[in-house]
């Protein structure tokens, strides 16, 4: 039988890491934010079943994976909209938006404002 502090080890060593995978998953998000990806195409890659990933990532984080990806969609689109040069529509493209009304949505939920308005409000006024 192995002793019990043994035992602690191995599992504070297992979770460790799994916080480390989960870190990397964050990570990738944060890098390929425009790309495709899903829970399991990011569990694939992490070496976790996608429930365990789930289950994880919100513990680990607040926020489910798909929640996070989108956050930082909205994020670099607010971004991209600030700059004035681009449209609703080619900052949802450039981000990686599959749908412009579910990008809509998550941007007047995350920021208060739909898109097209905060576009108007960020665009410079041309006083000074």
């Amino acid at each position: 039988m192995c002793h019990p502090s043994w035992t602690r080890a191995l599992n504070e060593a297992h979770r460790l890491g799994e916080l480390a995978r989960l870190r990397r998953v964050r990570d990738r998000i944060d890098r390929e934010y425009a790309r495709p990806l899903d829970v399991e195409v990011l569990a694939r890659a992490a070496g976790l079943p996608p429930a365990q990933l789930s289950r994880g990532f919100r513990l680990a984080y607040g926020r489910s994976p798909d929640d996070y990806l989108m956050a930082r969609r909205v994020d670099h689109a607010a971004a991209l909209l600030r700059q004035g040069d681009v449209s609703v529509a080619e900052a949802c493209r450039a981000v990686g938006c599959p749908s412009p009304a579910a990008f809509a949505a998550r941007f007047t939920e995350r920021l208060g404002v739909p898109p097209h308005r905060y576009l108007l409000r960020a665009a410079p006024t041309g006083t000074g």
